[in-house]
This record gives C-alpha cells, structure tokens and sequence, in this order.
C-alpha cells in the first residue's frame, strides 16, 4: 500500500523499505511476504490495505512488529507470522483484527515470561483458530503450550496453596512488619528465646536474616511505630514492665529508650499503632484481673498516658479503624461485651478474644473470634455492625482476614482442630446438592445451586475448568 513500511536488516545495518503506490482503484486481498529477511513491522505498515484478507509474512528474520502493526486491517482473516524470530509481541497487537479467522504463530522463540501474559489471556478468549504457541525460554517453561498456561515465570499463581517459605527455629506469640530506608523488617516476639527478635529482607538470598535481637522477660509483643525518621519498637513483657525501644542508626541497634509505667500495665495481651492527623498513639490491652489498658500518646520526647480506658475487664485485643472519616477504637475482652470507643463509648453483644477489620468492596466488616462457640462476621450498616455469618470455633484465638489477587479470606485458627481458610463468595447461595459425573476419562462434579444455573468443575491434568452450560463456553479459573 502507499503506506506500507517493512524493514530488512543486514549484519551492519537495518533498511526500511516503502513499496511503491498502489493505484486507488486496485484492490489487494492477498499479499505473500515470505523469505524476504523483513527485521520488523512497523506501525501502520498496511495502512493502504485497508480490505486485505490474507497475509503472509513467514520465513523471515521478523523479531517484533509494533503495536499498532495491524490497526487498519479489519478484514483480515488470515495471518501467517510461522518461521520467525519472535521472542515476544506487543500487548494488544492483535486487537483489531476484527474478522480474524486464523493466525500462525509456529516456528518462533517466545520467551513466556510477564511480557507474554497478555498474549496468554487473549488466546483463551479469541474466536480464532491459532497455531500452538510453544515457548523457548525460560527454561522451567521450555516447550510448553501458552494456551494451556494459567501463569508464567515469575507469577505468583492464583491459588489456595501456601507453600513453606521460611522458618524460624523459635516459638513465637506475635509478629509485626515495618518499612525503614526502603528495607522490610519483621519483629517476632518470642518468649521462649525472651527475646524480641528482628529480621530484615535480604534482596539477594531473598529471605529474611537476623538483624537485632531485643532480649527481655517472658515477652508477649512487638509492635513497631515508625515516626518519621525514627523508629520504635513497643516490647511488652508480662513480668519486669514493659518498655520501648528505639534504632540507633550509630551502632544498628536498638536501645532501650523508655519504661512504660508497670502500675497500668500488668498482664498486656495485644498493642496496636495508630497515626490520628499529625498524633501518634499506641494502645495497650491488658488482660489481667485488675488490668487497665491505656492510651498512650507521642509528644516529641516520649510516649505518655493519654487516656485510661476499660479498667477490670480483662481485655484481650484491640483494633483501630477509620469509618467514615471518624476513627474508633475496639476492645474486646473474655469476660464483658466488645466496647467501641469514638471518643464517646457504645457496645456490641458477643464475648469474644479477638477482632479484625476488613474491607470488600467499599463496605467494612468485622472478624470476631470465640474461643469455643460461633465466631462472628459483622458488617457496618447505616449506624451498626450486622452479624453475617457464624463460624463454628473450638479453642479459636483468631480470625484473621488477609487477601490475595484480589479473593479476600478469613484464616481461623483452632486449638483442637484444623485450622480453617475461608474464602470470600459474592454468591450467597451455596449449592443444595452436589452429583459425580465420569465421561471420556474426565470428572466432573455438578453443583446445583439455589440459582438459575448450573457450573460443572472439571478436573483434567490437574487443571480446574468451570463450564456454564448456560452460555456453552468455557471459563478458566
């Protein structure tokens, strides 16, 4: 076409090349540009073809064509790109091939790693028959099938499956992570060790390594604050009192830099941080008989008493939120009902050892745990928390939300049985019955659910495929 621009490249130098005009009465539904050693496309290159149903580029030293290579031909059905150099393309390449029927990608190089993606997803959802893409490199996934991925090199995979990473040889009661100088820290109290132990990313053994070690009595928490360029960690002890310390960049360390006053803190059980406007504050609950958890504030020297709250209660977690622009404080405890504090006191009703807050979806919920009994799921209405849902609990001391590619789960951890992971299901109907179906040397499991539809999950190769009959396609999970 009069546009039309490919590019030849030799040992020392590269040549594009414009074919001459063609005359505007003329019209091209086939064009063959085989073994012409073409280096690339560039963008627009058949602008002047705009009604062009075949092309063929194969057997040429093509590497990469541009992303908007393509964008004219609309009527394109069939295209040839087989027996070439190609490591990877650019995302959306093939975006406007509108009548595209079918599309030869043999005999090329790709490198299926996070470039490839794109290209991954859009062969599990074009209606055009495409050649098998078999990858080159890296080499875990060396002459794989790219239509039969679900993830690639250095993709963290969509899964329920938690693989063991790292351990540290030492009984712990509670970890914390913080961020100083583009470094990530963890701080693990362990009593056992009495010793609150602090460990640092390493970006070439990518593991965490041993950075300081804050040794104590019988320590129960570690709870980092950063403030602005200092940082501090809350070390509480059940016997001895409990004290801050703070980094010392001289000597990469940490020091003791201040006792909390043992009168008001006997027996602490959780400490959590909170940044309100330009105020840092820490909070304190203490499950002792005649404990008193305490509020206490920064005031550019030290952390103070601020305020005393819930005295005799036996509290035993504590969580800050922010809900509609107001900040609230909730303490719950063993022996009374959870108390939320908006600098005015209000109450809930369960008995309950520890909360968490999560959001999905722009509305706030509430992760309660029972020790033995129901814990609770409560979302925020208008002025209130709703319960939601009940999960039964046998010597549970958390439930804790978490999420993951965008699936939110509630990890519920039992003293007598297993541990559960709760996953987060917009479709609050749950299937009334469930069939095994085996065809082909391929099962199938037939949920039926208080719905219009039915979803079949199909195991094949370790692979889970969900088919919606409604709609006869399939859907990759």
């Amino acid at each position: 076409g009069p546009n039309t621009m490919l590019c030849n490249k030799t040992k020392t130098s590269t040549c594009c090349w414009q074919p001459a005009s063609v005359n505007a009465h003329f019209v091209f539904h086939y064009r063959l540009l085989n073994s012409n050693s073409l280096a690339t496309i560039r963008d627009d290159a058949f602008s002047g073809l705009p009604h062009l149903e075949y092309l063929f580029i194969e057997g040429n030293k093509i590497e990469t064509a541009s992303r908007f290579a393509f964008k004219t031909l609309r009527d394109l059905t069939h295209l040839s790109l087989a027996n070439n150099n190609i490591k990877a393309l650019p995302r959306d390449l093939f975006s406007d091939l509108d009548s595209l029927i079918e599309l030869d990608l043999r005999g090329n190089a790709f490198e299926c790693d996070c470039r490839a993606k794109w290209l991954m997803m859009w062969l599990k959802n074009t209606n055009a028959t495409v050649s098998a893409v078999v990858c080159a490199g890296p080499e875990d996934m060396k002459d794989k099938c790219l239509s039969d991925m679900t993830s690639l090199h250095n993709e963290v995979p969509l899964s329920t499956d938690f693989i063991l990473h790292q351990s540290v040889m030492s009984e712990s009661l509670s970890a914390d992570t913080f961020s100083y100088k583009n470094d990530v820290y963890v701080a693990i109290a362990a009593p056992s060790a009495e010793s609150c132990m602090v460990f640092q990313w390493d970006h070439i053994e990518m593991n965490f390594r041993t950075y300081d070690n804050i040794t104590g009595q019988s320590i129960v928490g570690c709870k980092s604050v950063v403030i602005q360029s200092q940082v501090f960690v809350i070390v509480a002890q059940l016997f001895g009192g409990s004290h801050i310390y703070k980094f010392d960049e001289d000597q990469s360390r940490f020091s003791k830099f201040q006792d909390i006053e043992v009168s008001k803190i006997s027996k602490p059980n959780d400490t959590e941080a909170l940044q309100i406007s330009s105020d840092w504050f820490f909070v304190i609950a203490d499950s002792s008989k005649a404990g008193l958890s305490t509020l206490y504030k920064w005031n550019d020297k030290g952390f103070y008493s601020y305020q005393l709250l819930h005295e005799w209660y036996r509290d035993t977690d504590a969580e800050f939120l922010d809900l509609d622009g107001k900040v609230r404080l909730i303490l719950v405890s063993r022996s009374q009902v959870p108390v939320i504090y908006q600098w005015s006191r209000s109450s809930q009703k369960f008995d309950v050892v520890t909360v968490k807050h999560f959001w999905i979806k722009e509305e706030l919920y509430l992760a309660m745990t029972r020790y033995i009994g129901d814990s609770k799921v409560l979302r925020w209405g208008a002025k209130q928390f709703a319960e939601i849902q009940a999960l039964p609990s046998r010597g549970s001391m958390i439930l804790q939300p978490f999420s993951f590619k965008e699936r939110s789960y509630l990890a519920l951890g039992s003293d007598y049985t297993f541990s559960q992971i709760y996953l987060w299901d917009d479709d609050k109907k749950a299937p009334r019955s469930f069939t095994v179906v085996s065809t082909d040397c391929r099962d199938f499991i037939l949920a039926s659910p208080q719905t219009e539809r039915y979803h079949f999950t199909m195991t094949n190769g370790g692979k889970v495929k969900m088919v919606d009959i409604c709609k006869m396609r399939l859907v990759f999970s």
